[in-house]
């Protein structure tokens, strides 16, 4: 299986990431998919393709490979490494996107924003604010985080 993310589309479609920079926005996605993104997609390639081209790009490692546009926009990319592999999905809520994809190949997948990072959110009864934030955080962080707000809420007041 090979997944192919319109990088772009999903971070401003997610709650989590919309506000922030452009490339705060990569960063995240690309942090997020580097530590779950078998957990968010399943066992397979994962391709993030963004618009435009970067000096600093993300890191490209293990299953995940994080490619820029350059010259050609990112949607152009995604058609072209979609045609032709069987087990490819795409995830974007581009509806123009969506129709080349499976136009070029009719065995392509196309699965909106909101189904890679439903499976994000935390389930019900956890605790969890912010998923992209803590995405590589070591067990833990967190209450570490808390406990020292109060000691140095304390100490300022």
């Amino acid at each position: 299986m090979r997944f192919i993310i319109d990088g772009h589309n999903v971070t401003m479609r997610d709650p989590a990431t919309r506000s922030l920079s452009t490339e705060d926005q990569r960063d995240a996605l690309v942090r997020r998919l580097a530590v779950r993104g078998r957990e968010l997609l399943g066992a397979g390639a994962i391709t993030v393709v963004f618009d435009g081209r970067t000096a600093d790009a993300p890191h490209t490692s293990g299953a995940l490979d994080v490619r820029f546009s350059a010259e050609e926009s990112a949607d152009d990319v995604i058609v072209r490494l979609a045609t032709g592999v069987d087990g490819v999905t795409v995830v974007t809520d581009d509806r123009g996107l969506a129709a080349r994809v499976t136009s070029a190949n009719e065995r392509a997948r196309v699965l909106g924003c909101e189904a890679l990072f439903e499976a994000a959110r935390p389930k019900r009864g956890k605790r969890g604010r912010y998923p992209a934030a803590s995405a590589g955080l070591p067990k833990g962080a967190n209450q570490i985080t808390e406990e020292l707000k109060k000691l140095w809420l304390q100490d300022g007041e």
